[in-house]
């Protein structure tokens, strides 16, 4: 069976920085597109960074553009997403996702098939 299991959540303050981890198992990502999600509280959860089809392509949200990195190493079948320069509002449970629907839009929560259990992050004033 597929299992994502983020870890590398924390508190941090503003401006800071931190590094989140997902370890796949049961499925390979190195051909396959990887994403992060977040959701805070009340909110629908988005789509944060995509890692496309394996091959270094990535796309970022708005709000993550400029200040969030996307990465992985296939070899550990492990997406990474590095995220600086942090603000309040990025406080939120942060998901990484596999398996794209074909033809979906890749920050729809729908259109992805795998996902773990979140990850808390907590950005401070």
């Amino acid at each position: 069976q597929v299992q994502l299991v983020e870890s590398g959540g924390g508190a941090v303050q503003a401006g800071g920085s931190l590094t989140l981890s997902c370890v796949v198992t049961g499925y390979t990502i190195s051909s396959d597109s990887v994403a992060w999600f977040r959701q805070a509280p009340g909110l629908e959860r988005e789509g944060v960074a995509l890692s496309y089809t394996g091959i270094g392509t990535t796309y970022y949200s708005d709000s993550a553009k400029g200040r969030f990195t996307i990465s992985r190493d296939n070899a550990k079948n492990t997406v990474y997403l590095q995220m600086n320069s942090l603000k309040p509002e990025d406080t939120a449970v942060y998901y990484c996702a596999a398996e794209f629907t074909f033809a979906g839009v890749w920050y729809h929560q729908k259109d992805w098939a795998y996902w773990g259990q979140g990850t808390q992050v907590t950005v401070s004033s």
